[in-house]
């Protein structure tokens, strides 16, 4: 597979705030929401049409927690990805462009991309061949696992469903939010709510220190309450780890999402701009685009046990 760290750098802030279940780490349940924050928050503004920290914290929770519930049933389904990357020049114009196209799948639990199309063309039978041969591995390994190996996987979800729920505190606490109004995303009701970082904010987790890097606007659907829609963008360097990779000022992030057979949300669309280097060297300008289509749901009964076999366990 190709590099895609700058990519996953650019979509740490947007991975946090949804909450995700650690960005590419599967979901073994979902958490049930408690029962104080199963109906809509009340989010009547002060005066100058801000929200409380305690409003917004109970309206991240919930958010937080009908997302973990949301990503189990995604795991029900296939769709397809296109995802296009434009390189840049110093000026901002193109230089090149790539463009792939996968099948999102599940595979115990784990979901995975396989490969389908390079440049809006079929792969060759090689490369095809490479993409079964690595969808065969992972189906092996899961297959394989030991009681020992699923204890210690379990255990790592567990504890990063723990650091969400810690995280979805820091957000409200780094940001001051204001309702904006109500706006209709994919045709249904929504509440605009801007964030900018909160002056003397004291993070407690190390991930937090990167969210007074960013601004932005969050839609969130009134009716499910989740996150329909974000646009983030960073008003200050990034840095990150021991590789010293950094995202620039004006690298951009926009998510929106939809509700599909009245059950589930799945991406739709994501739009970015990134400005950012890596080990002070290797230097990235690019923008991209990845649309969503083609959402399947598949029986829950079924497993795959190899590729192009499958057994129905009813």
């Amino acid at each position: 597979m190709r590099p895609r760290l700058v990519i996953f750098l650019a979509f740490v802030f947007l991975a946090f705030v949804l909450i995700l279940p650690g960005f590419g780490q599967q979901q073994t349940s979902p958490i049930p929401v408690k029962a104080a924050d199963a109906g809509p928050p009340d989010l009547t503004p002060d005066a100058n049409g801000k929200l409380s920290q305690d409003q917004m914290e109970k309206l991240l929770r919930v958010v937080s927690e009908k997302d973990m519930e949301n990503d189990r049933r995604e795991r029900d389904y296939t769709y397809i990805e296109r995802d296009v990357q434009n390189k840049l020049d110093g000026k901002g114009a193109t230089k090149s462009t790539e463009i792939r196209t996968s099948e999102i799948l599940e595979i115990g639990g784990e979901q995975v991309q396989r490969l389908i199309e390079k440049d809006d063309k079929p792969l060759d039978a090689k490369e095809a061949g490479k993409e079964e041969e690595k969808i065969q591995k992972i189906i092996d390994k899961r297959k394989n696992e030991s009681d020992d190996e699923r204890r210690k996987r379990e255990e790592k979800e567990e504890k990063q469903r723990e650091d969400n729920r810690k995280f979805v505190t820091e957000i409200s606490d780094a940001y001051n939010f204001k309702l904006v109004g109500t706006e209709l995303v994919g045709g249904r009701d929504a509440w605009v709510i801007d964030a900018e970082p909160r002056p003397g904010f004291e993070p407690h987790m190390k991930e937090s220190k990167i969210l007074t890097k960013f601004h932005g606007r969050l839609w969130i659907d009134k009716s499910d309450l989740q996150l329909s829609k974000m646009d983030v963008e960073a008003i200050d360097t990034v840095s990150f780890g021991w590789v010293l990779a950094r995202i620039h000022k004006g690298t951009r992030v926009m998510l929106e999402q939809t509700r599909v057979n009245d059950e589930v949300w799945l991406p739709l669309h994501v739009a970015f701009k990134v400005d950012a280097r890596v080990a002070l060297l290797k230097g990235y300008n690019l923008d991209g685009d990845q649309t969503y289509r083609d959402y399947r749901k598949f029986r829950t009964s079924a497993r795959i046990v190899g590729v192009g076999e499958v057994k129905d366990e009813r």
